[in-house]
């Protein structure tokens, strides 16, 4: 079983679809939940603690894949993976605001949703440094150790990808990134979205912290955190 093992919560409404996600998954050494619609699958993260949900957006009932998340995101950091039959960037985008991880859009491989879901774990899994760091910006502390970040004192909820890209920008800070050099620090290099994704999860810090990160946006580069 791969170092990366890991309990993960399939929802997934379609059971050809989710059958073969499982069984790809389990070749991978995971423990994998599977549930079947929003409400079975809220539960199911709540009573697994995993580390890593996949999520199709199209569910049935009341309870879509977008409300979810937005739920799962009110209480949890767990890395989420979204399923779309839509290849709408709206979709994209609304996902990703929601604090999705990652987006994958039907039909897929599912060879590359297990490589997907490996790079994210593994990411996930890295070992906190011993010295715990602590980045100071203003009004904004940042703590890459505890995973936490604070505004006046105050934590800030911020998704897994959304707390990576900040602790990356932080240990870079001065220094103007591109988004392809985002993506690769932050997502890794296996990763397979475009580079809206950084503008988003940016948009997304800026929005959560204020205007007192000073988070420039550096023009035909990328960004910097000062």
């Amino acid at each position: 079983m791969p170092n990366e093992a890991a309990t993960i919560v399939v929802v997934e409404d379609d059971p050809n679809i989710s059958e073969l996600i499982c069984m790809y998954l389990r070749r991978d050494g995971h423990r994998v939940v599977a549930a079947t619609d929003g409400e079975a699958g809220l539960a199911a993260v709540e009573r697994e603690k995993p580390s890593l949900v996949i999520l199709d957006v199209g569910l049935p009932g009341n309870v879509d894949g977008f409300e979810v998340c937005r739920k799962i995101r009110a209480g949890s950091s767990v890395a989420v993976v979204m399923l779309t039959a839509r290849d709408e960037e709206i979709d994209r985008v609304l996902g990703f605001e929601l604090g999705a991880d990652d987006y994958v859009t039907k039909p897929f491989s599912p060879r590359e949703l297990a490589a997907r879901v490996r790079a994210i774990i593994r990411r996930s899994a890295r070992p906190a440094v011993a010295s715990r760091p602590v980045a100071v910006f203003g009004r904004v502390t940042v703590d890459t150790g505890r995973r936490e970040v604070l505004l006046d004192g105050d934590p800030v909820a911020l998704a897994t990808r959304e707390f990576d890209l900040l602790a990356y920008l932080a240990a870079n800070k001065g220094l103007a990134l591109s988004r392809r050099q985002l993506l690769d620090g932050v997502w890794g290099p296996d990763w397979y979205g475009d580079d809206r994704t950084v503008d988003v999860h940016i948009g997304q810090l800026r929005k959560k912290l204020g205007p007192d990160l000073a988070l420039s946006t550096v023009w035909g580069v990328g960004y910097r955190l000062d």
